[in-house]
C-alpha cells in the first residue's frame, strides 16, 4: 500500500513539474502542425536550377523529404493529381566561396546551398513559399568534388530538416 502511494505521489509531482515548465514558457513542445482535413501529400521532384548543378542533390533531397514526411506525419504520400497538399521546389543556389584565410592562404571554404519550396494547399486554395539556405564549411585542402562527397549526407539531412520544419512546424 505504501508503495502505491509513493508511485502516485511521484506521478503527481511529475505532472505538476510538467505543467509548471509548460505554463512558464521555459520549454515549449513543438509538434507537427497539419490541419485535420489534410490527408494526402504529393512531393514533386525538387529541380536543380542553380548555376552549378550537383547531379546527385535533387534526387537525394526529393527522396529524403518524401521519406521524412511519410515517417513523421500522418499524411499519405501519393502521385495522384487530386491531393490535399502539393510540395514542389528547386535548388536556387549552389555556390562555393572562401570563408577563412590564414597566413595569406585559404584555410576554409564554404559551400552554400539554397532551396525554394512551394506548398500548394488545394483545400484552401492557398500557396505558401519558403526559402531555406545552409552553409557547409570544408578545409581548403579539399577539392569541391571531395567536399561534395564528404558533405553529401549532412547537406541532405540538414536541408531536409529545414524544409520539413518550415512547412510543418512554422519555424
Amino acid at each position: 500500500m505504501k508503495f502505491v502511494i509513493k508511485i502516485l505521489k511521484y506521478r503527481a509531482l511529475l505532472m505538476l513539474l510538467f505543467i509548471f515548465i509548460s505554463s512558464c514558457n521555459i520549454y515549449k513542445f513543438h509538434d507537427v502542425s497539419i490541419p485535420i482535413d489534410i490527408k494526402t501529400v504529393k512531393v514533386n521532384y525538387i529541380e536543380n536550377k542553380a548555376p552549378y548543378v550537383n547531379p546527385q542533390l535533387s534526387p537525394k533531397l526529393t527522396d529524403k523529404l518524401r521519406q521524412k514526411i511519410v515517417s513523421q506525419t500522418r499524411l499519405t504520400q501519393t502521385n495522384a493529381d487530386n491531393v490535399d497538399w502539393e510540395i514542389s521546389g528547386y535548388v536556387n543556389n549552389y555556390s562555393f566561396s572562401t570563408s577563412a584565410i590564414s597566413g595569406q592562404r585559404e584555410a576554409n571554404n564554404r559551400l552554400t546551398v539554397g532551396v525554394h519550396i512551394t506548398l500548394n494547399d488545394h483545400k484552401l486554395e492557398k500557396i505558401s513559399e519558403y526559402d531555406v539556405s545552409r552553409n557547409f564549411e570544408f578545409p581548403s585542402s579539399q577539392s569541391l568534388e571531395q567536399a561534395e562527397a564528404s558533405l553529401s549526407d549532412e547537406m541532405i539531412r540538414s536541408l531536409t530538416d529545414d524544409i520539413f520544419n518550415k512547412i510543418f512546424s512554422q519555424w
